[in-house]
């Protein structure tokens, strides 16, 4: 009997004759037909390379608006009191806060017969503190960009980028 499964590297030529259908029919009723089918496969093989197919220029545009700038801002004023006190101390007072009120002593050293400390005055530095809004021009500047393509045929299209979502416009 021969081997079911052909060996692809051996010739048609050198394998047993098949069985034809009328030998088949003539011989013993016992004996079974058999053909040889050859089993082939194909494979593929898959390439890719780079082709041309256009050219992208791409530029960058800036363009400056004009825009309302809007802030808070705060001025500060300083309104100074000087307190006359005229009395002996033993000591310099120390600088001092009293609510909104920054009280600085101010001292003299006055030649008696003896050397006394005396606080001729203080001065009360009271603080005002005013917010109001202004509003300022200012010169803002922003980028654009624009895509210049080349079609293979030569043929151009821009493509200009909106500046709100930094997308260009549907092809």
């Amino acid at each position: 009997m021969t081997d079911p499964v052909p060996n692809p590297s051996t010739r048609l030529d050198d394998q047993e004759p098949v069985l034809v259908l009328n030998d088949a029919l003539r011989s013993d009723p016992r004996t079974v037909a058999q053909e040889i089918i050859p089993v082939v496969e194909e494979s593929a093989t898959i390439d890719k390379r780079q082709v041309v197919t256009g050219h992208v220029r791409v530029r960058t545009v800036t363009d400056t608006v004009e825009e309302l700038a809007h802030a808070s801002v705060q001025r500060e004023d300083i309104e100074v009191t000087r307190v006359p006190i005229n009395r002996v101390v033993e000591t310099a007072p120390a600088i001092r806060t009293d609510g909104d009120v920054t009280i600085v002593p101010v001292l003299e050293e006055v030649l008696v017969v003896e050397k006394r400390l005396v606080l001729k005055e203080e001065l009360h530095i009271r603080r005002h503190i005013e917010t109001e809004t202004v509003e300022v021009p200012v010169i803002l500047r922003k980028q654009r960009a624009i895509i210049e393509r080349e079609a293979s045929d030569g043929a151009a299209v821009d493509d200009e980028a909106d500046p709100e979502t930094d997308n260009p416009p549907p092809r």
